[in-house]
């Protein structure tokens, strides 16, 4: 009799470790337990800790109520302004209600990760290119949107959504690189013009104070000869005065009355008197006026002999005897 009550005991210990074992369940810190009995969904969750289920009836779900990072695959697609992209992501969210990601969704995740892919392909069609290189905080704001709307029937909520990276086409990648070389040039210009301009307002200052104090401009050119000479160089560049430029062009358009050259096409004609070379030939001073009659003593001087040669060049260059 006392073997057999040993025996029921023993057995019925057994049996019991059998259900505790099978029954013992333990969900953990960050997870949450759902209970379905006989395919039903049992009221209340389950929380962190020890708790028992009925072996064979009923059914632990553990959800993970962690943040779970989602990457985005990256997505081709044409921007608003006709150029291809391609666009990553990365999506962060968590389940706020277990029940609800265990029954209205069949898996949560690739749910996400579906509708997170599908709106990152909508806002790229929507968006310019500027947008996705510099207004990504507002794309980042609608793609969150976007994909929370229908999550919050799943029992998810989106903690964050972050456009990792956009990819350009490489010939699209040269001609914005040509655009910001050009706008850079642009802008460099601009300052070194606005630079000019400062300049100039002060050199014209300056040589307003310089021509009140005419010795300032002979103390400016000492200076320079000085820096210039400081170099070390072999060769010394001395500055000319424009002034004194201006005053010797000045003075060679006007020059004075008795300086004047006179024209080439006026030649000056010397006329010799015949009263001098008949005072010369009388031994008479060239002052002295001629004597009487000896002007016309001097035209009827009888002609040369004939036996005379008189040479002369003919119109073919050849030389001939009269």
């Amino acid at each position: 009799m006392v073997e057999e009550l040993l025996t029921v005991v023993a057995a019925t210990a057994s049996a019991g470790a059998v259900y505790l074992v099978a029954a013992a369940r333990v969900v953990k810190q960050y997870e949450r337990g759902v209970v379905l009995r006989f395919g039903r969904l049992r009221t209340g969750v389950r929380p962190p800790g020890f708790t028992m289920i009925v072996p064979f009836v009923d059914r632990l779900n553990k959800v993970n109520m962690q943040i779970v990072t989602l990457p985005v695959p990256a997505q081709e697609g044409i921007t608003r302004d006709n150029v291809t992209v391609r666009v990553d992501a990365v999506v962060y969210f968590k389940v706020v209600d277990p029940a609800a990601a265990i029954i209205r969704v069949e898996d949560y995740r690739f749910a996400v990760s579906q509708i997170a892919q599908t709106s990152l392909r909508s806002i790229i069609g929507k968006s310019d290119l500027d947008d996705l290189l510099s207004n990504r905080e507002k794309l980042n704001q609608g793609l969150e949107l976007m994909i929370d709307n229908p999550a919050v029937e799943w029992g998810v909520t989106i903690d964050r959504v972050e456009i990792k990276d956009v990819s350009l086409p490489e010939t699209m990648k040269r001609s914005m690189a040509r655009q910001a070389e050009a706008d850079r040039e642009r802008r460099a210009r601009v300052i070194n013009a606005d630079a000019e301009l400062q300049a100039s307002k002060k050199l014209a200052e300056a040589a307003g104070v310089m021509s009140q104090t005419p010795s300032a401009l002979q103390l400016r050119l000492l200076q320079t000869i000085v820096a210039v000479a400081a170099e070390k160089n072999s060769t010394l560049v001395l500055p000319f005065p424009v002034e004194l430029l201006r005053f010797l062009e000045r003075a060679g358009q006007n020059p004075a009355p008795e300086e004047r050259p006179v024209a080439p096409h006026a030649p000056a004609l010397h006329v010799q008197e015949p009263h001098a070379h008949v005072a010369e030939q009388d031994g008479a001073h060239p002052d002295e006026p001629p004597e009487a009659g000896a002007y016309e003593a001097l035209m009827q001087e009888p002609a040369p002999p004939s036996h005379v040669r008189d040479v002369r060049e003919d119109d073919t260059g050849t030389a001939g005897c009269m």
